[in-house]
């Protein structure tokens, strides 16, 4: 991840312009990765400005002057307005000097309107169109900028409304017209959980972003509040305040029901630079399971308005694996327990994943093939832990998973079964990786949901 290459090709002509190819590289030769991301012209054409993680982790503007091939200069950006930690996204080239950038803080859209000086080689952000006021704390999706109006065409998201059409119009990018109005039936928009920051430092001192998500006052719900541990997938991926990604509306549904639901992005996830979502990088279950526990013993149960004696683990991908490994190495914490679609064993589950991906596992999560490798891969397995299991567990499938095999899931129930553990399955027999069909959705969400109420009993 990170190790990008990349060249010009002009007239025929293909030239390296950053990066060492796979070919020119000596057996075993590793190359620092480059973190490449935006390339656009600048206003001359003469050079580009990129994104990259060669001067910042957690990536900057640069200049690279195609005559001088493989060097970067970092490029000044000033007008930043936004505080957290977060990453810069992307550059896009709209006309003249005229720029647009965005950056990713704590897992919330900032988007900026702004101007290049070609000759101070300063990018001035002019203007924040996402970020604050109306249209903050949430994602954006899209965004289209009409030249001949100059204005700008975003859809956006939050964690409490679907995604929405907006424009950006106005010399001073102040007048914002919704253009849409899609709506949540039957449900009042106050009674949902925006979510607040409840970012907090591990145990290393790495800080970890997280955001909480508390049931709406107006809900009536009264007393210490059980709590939902939601863990997302990838590792390499990130949880947001977006209503249109599966997870948003499951934890609403769970606020609605009076459930306060905690969602960290621990080390391993996208948006806080290169460094930290690498370090899950042959580390399954290791740096990332102590962030987790961290938050469960030192930071949760400072909040005085949530039971940690409460508490429920739900994962989906990575994410349910993660939720196996938590409820099998640490069993103390749960009252309950879901798995959707986790890894048991790492060693089959790398048997069974489709060949193509065989070489990129072994690199990112262990050899099978080695003695050590395989080792490595039981140490790490909730399969060698979930004998511990002392909470109910609802673990759901989709029948077509290419990634996750079916078996994984049957495998887990089995084995817990057979060892007299409370353990439910759920199969989708028309889902893959996930829980796409509305009526699959519905069944999903209600069947956790009334899970967890059932042991919880908020």
């Amino acid at each position: 991840m990170g190790d990008s290459v990349l060249y010009k090709f002009e007239s025929g002509t293909l030239d390296l312009l950053l990066g060492k190819p796979l070919q020119d590289r000596k057996k075993g030769e590793v190359t620092a990765p480059n973190g490449l991301g935006s390339v656009v012209f600048t206003p001359s054409e003469e050079a580009f400005l990129v994104v990259s993680a060669v001067f910042d982790d957690r990536y900057s503007l640069d200049l690279l002057d195609p005559k001088i091939p493989g060097e970067l200069e970092s490029i000044k950006v000033q007008g930043i307005v936004h505080n957290g930690i977060g990453e810069l996204e992307g550059i896009t080239h709209l006309k003249g000097t005229h720029y647009l950038v965005q950056y990713n803080i704590d897992g919330c859209s900032w988007l900026y309107d702004g101007y290049y000086n070609e000759n101070k080689k300063i990018l001035t952000l002019k203007y924040s169109l996402t970020g604050e006021g109306d249209l903050s704390n949430g994602v954006l999706e899209f965004v289209y900028y009409d030249k001949k109006d100059d204005r700008f065409i975003i859809s956006f998201s939050t964690a409490t409304t679907p995604t929405q059409i907006y424009t950006i119009e106005g010399k001073q990018r102040d007048l914002i017209v919704m253009h849409t109005n899609e709506m949540l039936l039957g449900i009042n928009e106050n009674l949902l959980s925006s979510g607040e920051d409840a970012s907090f430092n591990s145990y290393d001192g790495t800080r970890i972003s997280a955001r909480l998500y508390r049931p709406s006052k107006e809900l009536g719900f009264e007393g210490q509040r059980p709590i939902v541990y939601y863990v997302h997938g990838g590792p390499q991926g990130q949880e947001r305040p977006d209503f249109a990604w599966f997870s948003m509306p499951l934890i609403e549904f769970l606020t609605l029901r009076g459930f306060a639901v905690f969602v960290p992005n621990v080390r391993g996830s996208t948006g806080y630079g290169l460094d930290y979502t690498k370090q899950v990088d042959r580390d399954w279950g290791g740096k990332d399971r102590l962030d987790h526990i961290h938050a469960m013993t030192k930071v949760l149960p400072k909040d005085k308005d949530l039971d940690v004696k409460r508490a429920a683990v739900v994962g989906r991908s990575y994410g349910g694996y993660m939720a196996l490994m938590l409820a099998g190495r640490h069993p103390e914490f749960w009252s309950a327990a879901c798995d959707m679609f986790g890894p048991y064993d790492l060693a089959t589950f790398m048997d069974r994943i489709p060949e193509t991906w065989k070489p990129y596992f072994k690199v990112a999560v262990g050899d099978p093939s080695t003695k050590d490798g395989l080792k490595f891969l039981e140490e790490r397995s909730p399969r060698t832990y979930l004998g511990e299991l002392s909470c109910p567990m609802l673990v759901i499938q989709g029948r077509n998973d290419p990634r996750v095999d079916a078996r994984e899931s049957e495998d887990l129930v089995n084995t817990l079964k057979g060892e007299g553990k409370d353990i439910k399955l759920l199969v989708f027999e028309d889902e893959g990786h996930d829980v796409l069909k509305y009526e699959n959705r519905a069944t999903c969400y209600n069947a956790i949901t009334d899970f967890f109420s059932k042991y919880l009993k908020p």
